[in-house]
C-alpha cells in the first residue's frame, strides 16, 4: 500500500492529535499514525493540567496562548474530557516563599494572567486540609482535564475535518517525504510531523531530547478533600532540574472526587517499572503539605515518560537535517497544556504564515544548523546535552 498526503502526523497523543486537527482544519490532506491507541502513551500518563507557567518568557507565552485556546474550546468539549476550571494555588511554606508569590504575581500580571495573593488565613479557608502555611498565589483561570479523552476529542475533530487515522501502525522510518510502516507499506508527504514524544529520537536521530520518567498516584473518591490544584512554589525548580531526580508537591482534584498525586522526575530509566523509593518520597512530600492524605486509599500507581530538552522548551517547527520533517515534541510535563498552541504554531510555520506568538524560541534550529555533528553522539551541533545520570534513589 502507498498513499500520498499533504501532512503525515506520527503520534496520536494529545500533541499529535492537536496538530492533525489543525492541519485538517486548514485544508491539508492529513494522515495520523500511531502504534497504539489514541492518547495511550505519555498523554495517558499525564496529570492533565491546563496552566500558565512562568519558568521563562517563552514558556509563559506558549502556555498562556494555549490556555486561551482551551478556554475557547470549553463549550464544545464532551463531558468525558472532564474540563474543570478549579484554579491553581501556588502554596508558600514561609515568608521567603511569599516573596516569590509577589514576584510570580507581577510576571503573571504582565502577561494578562489574573491572580490573587492569599494570606495564611485565607488559604486555610480555601483548603482546610493543608497544614498551616504562609500563604499562596491563586490563579483562578487554570484548569484540569482528562487527557486521553481530550486527545480522543481532538482526533475525532480531525477526522471530521477530513483526516485519516491509521492505527495501530508502527512507523519504522521517516524522512525525505516518505514514511515507512512495519507492514511494508509507505506513505508520502511533503510534511511529516514527528509528534512521538519521548520516542521522537527513534524516527529523527539527533534530537536534543532525553526521556524523563514520572510517577503518579490516584486515590479513591473523596469529594471536596481539595478544591484547587495545589502546587508548591519549588515545583518549577524540581520540574526543570536537568541534573537530578526530584519530587514536588502537586495534587489535583478530579471531577470524580479522586485526588491525582504527583510529581516525580528521573532520568536514566528505560522501563515503566515503579521506582518505589522515588514513589515513597513523592507521597511523603504530598503528606508534608496535606497531612491527612496519608489516611486516604490510593487505588492505582503508574509511570510515564516525558520528552525533556536542555532549555526546557519544546521543539516546534522544521528540522534542519531534513526539509520534510517537522517536529512537535520535547514538551516535558506541559504537553497537555501546550498542545493546542503547538498545533497553531506548527501549522503557521508549515504554511508560511505568522502565529499569534513568536515561534522563534521553539524552532529546532536553535540547536544549530547543518544536521548532526558525528562527534556529538547524536546531538545537533550547538546542543549541550547533560551526560546520562544514575538514579539517586
Amino acid at each position: 500500500m502507498s498513499a500520498a498526503f499533504d501532512v503525515v502526523v506520527a503520534g496520536a497523543g494529545i500533541v499529535g492529535a492537536a496538530c492533525a486537527r489543525e492541519c485538517a482544519l486548514r485544508g491539508l490532506k492529513t494522515a495520523i499514525l500511531d502504534a497504539g491507541v489514541v492518547g495511550g502513551g505519555a498523554t495517558a500518563a499525564g496529570m492533565g493540567h491546563i496552566v500558565a507557567m512562568d519558568d521563562s518568557p517563552a514558556q509563559l507565552a506558549l502556555t498562556r496562548y494555549s490556555q486561551q485556546l482551551w478556554r475557547e474550546l470549553e463549550s464544545e468539549l464532551p463531558d468525558d474530557v472532564e474540563f474543570e476550571l478549579c484554579g491553581t494555588l501556588w502554596v508558600a511554606s514561609n515568608e521567603e516563599e511569599m516573596g516569590e508569590v509577589g514576584r510570580k504575581q507581577s510576571i503573571y500580571a504582565s502577561a494578562g494572567v489574573k491572580s490573587e495573593i492569599l494570606t495564611s488565613k485565607m488559604l486555610a479557608q480555601e483548603e482546610p486540609h493543608l497544614r498551616p502555611l504562609a500563604g499562596a498565589l491563586l490563579v483562578p483561570g487554570d484548569g484540569v482535564l482528562y487527557p486521553p479523552s481530550a486527545a480522543g476529542y481532538l482526533i475525532r475533530e480531525a477526522l471530521r475535518a477530513g483526516a485519516q487515522l491509521l492505527a495501530p501502525k508502527t512507523v519504522v522510518a521517516a524522512g525525505a517525504g516518505r514514511v515507512q510502516l512495519d507492514d511494508g507499506s509507505e506513505l508520502y508527504a511533503a510534511r511529516i510531523v514527528n509528534a512521538c514524544g519521548a520516542e521522537a529520537t527513534r524516527l529523527t536521530p539527533g534530537l536534543p531530547i532525553r526521556k524523563r520518567r514520572g510517577h503518579l498516584a490516584i486515590t479513591d473518591r473523596y469529594p471536596g478533600f481539595v478544591r484547587h490544584q495545589l502546587v508548591e512554589l519549588g515545583y518549577l525548580k524540581s520540574a526543570h532540574s536537568i541534573e537530578t531526580d526530584s519530587v514536588a508537591f502537586n495534587v489535583q482534584p478530579r471531577r470524580t472526587g479522586q485526588l491525582l498525586i504527583g510529581s516525580s522526575r528521573e532520568f536514566g530509566a528505560e522501563t515503566a517499572d515503579v521506582n518505589h523509593a522515588l514513589l515513597s518520597a513523592m507521597l511523603a512530600r504530598a503528606q508534608a503539605y496535606l497531612p491527612e492524605v496519608g489516611d486516604l486509599q490510593a487505588i492505582r500507581v503508574w509511570t510515564g515518560f516525558r520528552a525533556a530538552t536542555p532549555d526546557k522548551l519544546p521543539l516546534i517547527g522544521p528540522w534542519p537535517g531534513d526539509g520534510t520533517i517537522y517536529l512537535a515534541t520535547g514538551h516535558e510535563g506541559l504537553g497537555i497544556t501546550t498542545s493546542l498552541a503547538t498545533a497553531k504554531v506548527l501549522a503557521s510555520t508549515m504554511l508560511g504564515g505568522s502565529a499569534e506568538i513568536d515561534a522563534t524560541p521553539y524552532l529546532p534550529m536553535r540547536y544549530g544548523l547543518g544536521g548532526v555533528d558525528p562527534g556529538s553522539h547524536g546531538s545537533p551541533r550547538g546542543a549541550e546535552m547533560p551526560a546520562p545520570e544514575r538514579s539517586h534513589v
